[in-house]
């Protein structure tokens, strides 16, 4: 080994969002380090302890290297070829039978985090040909592709915060210091929102918790979840009351008027009672963000994943749009990616309710039905019923809503396959799991959260190790095993060409390539020339140009918010609807900067120490309960109960709980490809599948009510 030469590779961390720029050194097939890239334009050198961990993955023992297939409930080794022989039979014979839509798909966080699962995916469902297609989109972020669809077009046309150049920064229900931005690429974001303080700037966090941003922020103020929503619409209301300028965007916006009335009756006296923050704080906030230069709001977890979810994005994009703060520097602006660049003409526009779910009647979006009805269309019998479920990078037994009816839907499947390179609390349903090639063993283009960067950016990792002999890159089995399924149901398949082909394709016929005739000529070469990326400048103005409504509008009413809005301006003060008077607590998540969802637990160095999966309540309510620190109780919601561990935390306002997302992997007594440390209770096992965004179905995580009683 001490002969090898060691080597420095450039690679960007994809375990979250932030894609941080590495420098991984190896010697043969051993990593030495792995630190932050210095030279990396965006996240000049910031890393989190998520990134160490990718040695973790490449080296877990507990990872799946060849398709195993269950038989007589044993995992046995099989051949690929006899994998996608016997999985293609089965899926012709099953879909003949009960038809096409039988057959439904799940895709889960990690696809959006690999390049290969986005540019392949569609063979396989193109060879599936079924419309019971799901996603974790619709347990995060649904509601901000609807209300882009609706505003501006396209369902990836969605402005992100300027943050490197905001003098006032309002977040909603965000933690981007531990989540290091979501639905915003930003990495070392706590630096970043130092500097907008060190211009004189604000940083202002409403949040049921004072997390770990609100630690940073000036102001944090306490709100009762689910009832951002009348403080945004009260906000609406008061900036259109009280901002003079008028809009220059170029691009003409309608409805003005029929939203003054849907805004009537939220005043910021209503906000003040459903909220809990005082009517003077709020009007504080208001003028705040009114009187400065460049400001922007920007809303997440807190917010998407509600009951109100996508009407609180709307009026977001509202505020920033009716403030002058809408695509303009310092406000809310629209990356120019280098591949994938949302312009008129863009495929994938997306589109909403063309059909609905069997059961519950839930609508699609842009070809994917909410997650939340998953369970109930393979348990509920008759026509219709889903037979088999393909599962892709995805646990949605820990992260969806009511993991346990999850559980036992997929265990009466009669056929589920896995394409995952773990046996987990969803894959152990699986009859076949198709592992692919590790992190570090493929290339890697950033497909998604390039869309979403808050400074225009590009770049491309080769992959670090050789894959070995009898390994197979994800779009290397969805390409085989789309063809053998297309074969088995004889009808036509057309293969795609290599991903990395896909991409040099994509960047020389952006907006930053050839055909763009700007001098760049960016192309798949000139990125591997310059491995710690290529910065492309700041955010840019000019929706004008990239608008992608048919009329090049803004329609700033949108129909199927109406009854819901309405419904709100008549609700009981303080309470949500879904609460009964025996409800005691309002539920919500919690992140930690080394978790991911429940997909890094299997990692020693991320779990080690402190057990983080611990409920937290106010001290009032842990003295109103009787209880000592650290004792265990019950939290009991419509669907289910837990047992867990509370302790009190002023950090938590009072009424409140909150449980940490993605763990509990010790179901049923069997601790499967995890670290010890993370055996206990999946929070998702309270969360109801029926407490949901009506409007788009989108899980609703947070504001879950339920009671909670010492054990």
């Amino acid at each position: 080994m001490t002969d090898l030469p060691q080597i420095t590779h450039k690679r960007a961390c994809h375990l979250c969002e932030a894609i941080c720029g590495l420098d991984i050194v190896t010697q043969g097939d051993q990593i030495l380090s792995i630190k932050g890239d210095k030279d990396d334009p965006l996240s000049r050198g910031h890393i989190c302890p998520k990134a160490i961990a990718l040695q973790d993955l490449h080296e877990d023992p507990d990872r799946i290297k060849k398709p195993i297939k269950r038989v007589d409930g044993e995992w046995v080794e099989i051949p690929w070829e006899q994998a996608f022989s016997e999985i293609a039979e089965r899926v012709a014979a099953l879909q003949g039978e009960h038809g096409n839509d039988s057959l439904a798909v799940y895709a889960g966080n990690p696809n959006v985090h690999n390049y290969g699962n986005l540019t392949h995916g569609k063979l396989l469902r193109k060879a599936l040909q079924t419309k019971s297609n799901f996603s974790a989109t619709s347990l995060d972020q649904l509601p901000h592709h609807f209300v882009a669809l609706y505003l501006f077009g396209h369902q990836f046309l969605v402005p992100v915060p300027d943050v490197d150049h905001t003098d006032y920064f309002l977040m909603f229900g965000a933690n981007p210091v531990a989540s290091n931005g979501s639905m915003m690429t930003v990495p070392d974001i706590k630096k970043r929102l130092k500097s907008i303080q060190e211009r004189q700037g604000k940083v202002v966090v409403f949040d049921p918790r004072r997390s770990e941003t609100a630690d940073v922020a000036d102001e944090h103020y306490f709100v009762r979840p689910s009832s951002d929503v009348y403080v945004l619409l009260a906000m609406l209301r008061y900036v259109l009351e009280n901002k003079d300028t008028p809009i220059d965007l170029g691009v003409e916006v309608l409805g003005t008027e029929q939203l003054y009335d849907m805004l009537a009756s939220f005043s910021i006296e209503k906000a003040a009672q459903q909220s809990g923050i005082s009517a003077d704080e709020l009007k504080h906030v208001f003028d705040a963000f009114l009187n400065a230069d460049k400001a922007v709001i920007y809303g997440r977890m807190g917010v998407s994943t509600q009951r109100y979810g996508t009407i609180c994005q709307w009026a977001i994009h509202l505020i920033n749009l009716y403030s002058g703060n809408l695509d303009k520097q310092g406000g809310a602006m629209f990356p120019s990616s280098a591949v994938g660049y949302v312009k008129p003409g863009e495929p994938g526009r997306g589109h909403y309710a063309k059909y609905h779910s069997r059961v519950s009647g839930l609508p699609e979006f842009g070809g994917e039905l909410p997650s939340t009805a998953l369970a109930e269309e393979i348990l509920t019998e008759g026509e219709g019923q889903y037979k088999a479920l393909f599962t892709m990078a995805g646990n949605p037994v820990l992260s969806a809503p009511n993991g346990r009816q999850l559980d036992e839907a997929f265990s009466q499947l009669d056929l589920m396959v896995s394409l995952d390179f773990y046996l987990n609390e969803t894959t152990r349903h699986a009859d076949y799991i198709l592992p692919p090639t590790g992190p570090l063993e493929h290339d890697h283009y950033d497909l998604a959260f390039l869309r979403l960067s808050v400074r225009d950016y590009a770049r491309y990792s080769d992959a670090i190790f050789e894959k070995k002999e009898g390994y197979m890159h994800d779009w290397e089995i969805l390409s085989r095993l789309a063809k053998a399924i297309s074969i088995a149901k004889e009808i036509p398949f057309k293969p795609l060409i290599p991903p990395h082909m896909l991409i040099d394709m994509g960047l020389q016929m952006g907006p930053y390539g050839k055909a763009a005739n700007q001098g760049l000529a960016l192309s798949l070469d000139k990125l591997k020339s310059n491995p710690s990326g290529i910065d492309l400048g700041p955010l840019k103005s000019g929706l004008s140009s990239r608008i992608c409504t048919e009329d090049k509008c803004i329609h700033v009413v949108i129909e199927s918010l109406l009854p819901e809005i309405e419904a709100l301006a008549t609700r009981e003060e303080g309470r949500d609807e879904s609460c009964d008077s025996q409800t005691e607590f309002l539920l919500i998540g919690r992140r930690h900067i080394r978790s991911n969802n429940s997909w890094l637990h299997n990692s020693q160095r991320l779990v080690k120490g402190p057990r983080r999966d611990h409920a937290l309540l106010n001290p009032s309510d842990i003295d109103s309960l009787g209880m000592a620190e650290g004792e265990r109780i019950v939290v009991q919601s419509r669907v289910g109960k837990i047992e867990i561990d509370a302790f009190s935390s002023d950090e938590i306002m009072p009424g409140v709980i909150s449980i940490p997302h993605g763990w509990g992997h010790d179901r049923n007594g069997t601790n499967l490809s995890v670290a010890q440390e993370c055996a206990g209770v999946s929070v998702n096992d309270i969360v109801d599948d029926q407490y949901y965004d009506p409007l788009t179905g989108n899980a609703g995580l947070n504001g879950v009510p339920c009671s909670v009683r010492k054990l």
